[in-house]
């Protein structure tokens, strides 16, 4: 049996991040994790990193070999982090990593079942549980057992690029992986069972996406679901449904389901503690503590949105129950910005203005084209728009950023909205050039025009 003063469940953002805080002050950690190649998480080896990697390498991509040699690059940059991920906490003296597969006996013990077969047993003073979340599988006829069906992790792990490659769904993932995969110059077709993409956003941006998709050569079906799945010897046969009509059939060497991600807690064995469990994730309060004792959950498994960030700031909020004054909630992570990576990115923070019209709060806006800014045609990349809600105290209420550094630029538009600058500030600040921060100049200068 071991002890430590705190067992951390999963290698995610948040769990890591409080096993390195603790060990360096000297407490004893023990950091469980399922899987070697999981060392890290989630972002690191099979989310945020190789995907925005293999995007970015996409922007530059002009032949399929371009695609396996990205493949390559991938696998060999998320080692690296792996390992040194795993390094960080390993090498503390009073932190200890542990392989295996980790159930729950009571609120504080754990049993770990180990690859030889053997098992460990234990026991925290605190839990912190970290586990992440699963891709979701639609119970589609034939699809589990597809040998052309992948995941986004196991898609990125493919490394040849599919000649048609045929994406079950309309949201974040299934947007990013269709164009990262169509400028690396596959055939994609995406397949949305609403009559729109991105249901989170507002019409213009959506548009704007359609549009850069198109581009792209990607094909949308809109309405449109997948009733079976069949195996010919180089390719699926996706039997396909429109308005609740069955239509036709389509081919595809790969097929990624893009449907979300659900918490993952199969098998942990939370029914023998007293955590609470409510529509597949664990139940937390405002400080992310469970209905356990001294038991907290953090990052994805505590459902709502699954961003790193969120999962780094709620290692914070526990962080400070231990060592500050406890005050940190749930709270600070209403406002957060958000990126989509398509060609341009699309970032946005606060209120769209179709969200302002509906809550009828009192706003001025303003759009800029990007293509006015000489920086965008440094970058080749002139497509996109500004777009800022400001309210009539002059406070930001949001922004819609689709366009070259739109990942970027919404930081500083996030920093001005919590600390409460005006706008007037941002559109008087002095930013170089050529760069994509002058669009800011302009586009708060359009406010009182």
């Amino acid at each position: 049996m071991r002890n430590a003063k705190n067992v951390i469940v999963g290698f995610g953002k948040a769990g890591k991040t409080l096993a390195f805080k603790l060990a360096a002050k000297g407490e004893s950690v023990i950091l469980l994790e399922k899987s070697e190649q999981m060392y890290g998480g989630t972002c690191i080896n099979v989310g945020c990193i190789p995907s925005k990697l293999l995007y970015t390498l996409s922007t530059h991509a002009s032949q399929p070999a371009d695609y396996q040699r990205a493949v390559l690059n991938k696998t060999a940059t998320i080692g690296k982090l792996r390992q040194a991920n795993y390094q960080k906490i390993a090498d503390l003296p009073t932190a200890t990593v542990i392989t295996g597969a980790a159930q729950f006996v009571d609120n504080h013990t754990l049993t770990i079942q180990m690859k030889d077969g053997t098992t460990e047993t234990v026991v925290g003073e605190r839990i912190i549980i970290n586990t992440g979340a699963t891709p979701v599988i639609p119970p589609i006829t034939g699809l589990k057992s597809s040998g052309f069906v992948y995941n986004t992790e196991t898609l990125m792990a493919h490394d040849v690029l599919p000649k048609h490659l045929v994406i079950i769904g309309g949201g974040h993932i299934a947007v990013e992986f269709a164009t990262t995969y169509a400028q690396f110059g596959a055939k994609v077709t995406l397949l949305v069972r609403d009559d729109h993409l991105l249901p989170h956003l507002e019409a213009e941006a959506v548009a704007a996406i359609a549009a850069s998709l198109a581009d792209l050569g990607v094909v949308v079906r809109y309405h449109t679901l997948v009733t079976a799945v069949v195996d010919e010897e180089k390719q699926a046969v996706l039997s396909l449904a429109e308005n609740q009509h069955t239509t036709d059939t389509l081919t595809a060497d790969a097929i990624l389901v893009a449907t979300g991600r659900r918490p993952n807690i199969a098998n942990l064995g939370l029914e023998n503690t007293d955590v609470v469990v409510e529509d597949g994730a664990i139940v937390t309060d405002s400080r992310l503590k469970t209905a356990a004792p001294e038991v907290w959950a953090v990052g994805d498994v505590r459902g709502g949105a699954q961003f790193t960030y969120l999962s780094l700031d709620d290692s914070r909020i526990v962080w400070q129950q231990f060592f500050g004054d406890g005050q940190a909630t749930l709270a600070q992570q209403e406002l957060v910005p958000h990126v989509l990576f398509t060609n341009p990115p699309l970032a946005t923070i606060g209120l769209s203005e179709a969200q302002a019209k509906a809550t009828q709060v009192a706003y001025r806006v303003a759009k800029l084209s990007v293509a006015s800014l000489p920086k965008t045609h440094i970058e080749g990349n002139t497509r996109g728009y500004l777009k800022v809600l400001v309210g009539q105290n002059d406070q930001i209420l949001g922004a819609t950023f689709f366009a070259v550094a739109a990942q970027e630029m919404i930081n500083l538009i996030s920093l001005a909205m919590h600390q409460g600058i005006s706008y007037q500030v941002l559109r008087d600040q002095i930013y170089t050039h050529p760069s994509m921060m002058e669009g800011l100049n302009d586009v708060f200068g359009l406010i009182d025009r």
